[in-house]
């Protein structure tokens, strides 16, 4: 779902005494004296907390994972992965009205939503199962259930009335999306989050999103790509404004372009249900210098929110370790992972930081061998994180923006090279996209800080061109590489 980058304002999140009073009854009911010792335990089965068990498994170490739900986490059950099965099936959708400037000559083409329904489901519970085979076959135990921090002298959790503790305990909860309460905006229940997406028996006729983010942009143009009649709410005038200015400029004009309603300077009041089952969605926009209007979007049958994700960190107990948070819940962690509590570490999307699945299960492995394998500098480098955004067509990011790199260097150190051009493949057809490059360059070697783009291809570009960056190459380096043509990406080493 990239996940991703970092690309939300998070918001503070009010405590849920339900929540709290439901853990410490959990806590009192529990009749067990006895305590089971690991070397590790981690709390959570999503990507990052599955790579470090294991590779801390791999290392002799005696792990166990806890996990209430299905293994894999948000990327492999409402995330990532199924995300990625819908973007394909939307591509599909927009490939089918090229073929007839292909020279193919197409019948009429009726999309089934069950059928990529079950066929999705069906994989990712394939995947659920060779996770768990993974833990078995690396002699990791899996605890079934939700895991609280108890009141004990010595770092201990409870499962169901069992205790367990070990000299190393990893939190790696992952986080959940926001949908605002009743009282910050009337009916918004009636709307779903990223996860409901996931569950949506067929496609909505009219769909409503609200968001800038990249969960917003991607679902939002599956949604349409697919044939659901789609509006976008954001709050100012692009989209994606956390990424380079190009990037949130043109990712805007081709979600326009696509056919999605981008509702600008926007802010929904209120949210009904008719008799019929259809959501009416009462909206103000507020453009600026400019007379506030009130508008009314009817016949609803699919609103979501995709306004950013709070960490699930509240339901643990951490109060009991004294484990400091940030306001919005994050767990606040040093640059070796490390929480404020000595045997205590979280990695991934509940620390608030590169929310992204390849960032959970690099940072989760490091800590397994900076404490099992005595690799004592062993952290992860947060620096040139490549982000892949799939909208349509994908983004491709790594680096600093244009705005970072003039911050950082200043603007008379930077360079910037740019390009905008149609990709060949939309030669001959009637559809068009475009593809944009940049690259930012910065001191007299023009060493390469930041690399952007928007175009058919870009997700799967982006890859090499990492690590290069990561490297350290100047545009020199891009210069000196011959082109591969005719493709988008030699653009990137031939720019002037």
């Amino acid at each position: 779902m990239r996940l991703p980058r970092p690309r939300f304002a998070f918001c503070p999140v009010a405590f849920r005494p339900s929540r709290r009073a439901a853990a410490m009854a959990q806590l009192r009911a529990s009749s067990s004296s006895s305590v089971t010792t690991f070397d590790y335990l981690v709390l959570g089965g999503g990507s990052g907390g599955l790579a470090s068990a294991r590779r801390a498994a791999q290392l002799g170490v005696r792990a166990a994972v806890v996990e209430k739900g299905r293994l894999g986490g948000t990327c492999v059950n409402v995330g990532c992965v199924p995300k990625k099965v819908m973007w394909n099936t939307a591509v599909h959708s927009e490939f089918i009205h090229d073929h007839m400037d292909y020279g193919f000559k197409i019948a009429d083409v009726k999309f089934n939503w069950k059928i990529i329904k079950e066929k999705r489901d069906a994989y990712v519970k394939k995947l659920n199962e060779i996770y768990q085979n993974n833990l078995n076959k690396d002699h990791v135990e899996t605890i079934r259930g939700h895991a609280l921090f108890t009141a004990d002298p010595e770092p201990t959790i409870e499962v169901d009335g069992k205790k367990y503790t070990a000299p190393h305990i990893l939190i790696a909860t992952g986080g959940r999306p926001v949908i605002p309460s009743e009282s910050e905006i009337p009916g918004a229940s009636l709307g779903i989050s990223s996860d409901g997406f996931f569950e949506l028996e067929e496609l909505p006729k009219r769909s409503v999103i609200v968001g800038a983010g990249y969960i917003a942009v991607e679902l939002a143009g599956i949604l349409s790509a697919l044939g659901s009649r789609t509006s976008l709410l954001i709050r100012f005038n692009e989209v994606l404004r956390n990424f380079d200015s190009m990037i949130s400029s043109n990712c805007t004009q081709e979600l326009e372009h696509n056919g999605i309603e981008v509702w600008k300077h926007c802010k929904i009041q209120s949210v009904t249900k008719s008799a019929s089952g259809l959501l009416a969605i009462t909206v103000t926009s507020s453009f600026p210098n400019k007379k506030p209007t009130v508008n009314t979007i009817e016949n609803v049958d699919c609103l979501l929110w995709a306004i950013g994700r709070e960490p699930s960190t509240e339901e643990l107990n951490l109060d009991q370790l004294n484990i400091k948070v940030d306001k919005a819940g994050h767990i606040i962690v040093d640059e070796f992972q490390n929480t404020s509590r000595k045997g205590i570490y979280a990695v991934g999307d509940v620390c608030g930081k590169a929310l992204l699945t390849p960032v959970a299960i690099a940072a989760g492995r490091k800590l397994a061998h900076r404490l099992f394998e005595n690799k004592k500098d062993f952290k992860l480098d947060y620096t040139n994180i490549p982000t892949v955004v799939f909208s349509h067509p994908p983004i491709g990011t790594v680096g600093l923006t244009e705005a970072e790199a003039v911050n950082a260097y200043g603007e008379e150190n930077v360079k910037i090279y740019t390009t905008s051009f149609v990709p060949m493949y939309h030669a001959i057809t009637e559809r068009k996209t475009r593809c944009v490059m940049k690259l930012v360059c910065a001191t007299k070697q023009e060493k390469v800080v930041g690399l952007h783009m928007q175009g058919l291809g870009c997700d799967e570009m982006l890859q090499g061109f990492a690590v290069a960056v990561k490297m350290g190459a100047t545009k020199a380096d891009f210069d000196q590489t011959v082109a591969i043509h005719p493709t988008s990406s030699e653009e990137l080493v031939t720019l002037r």
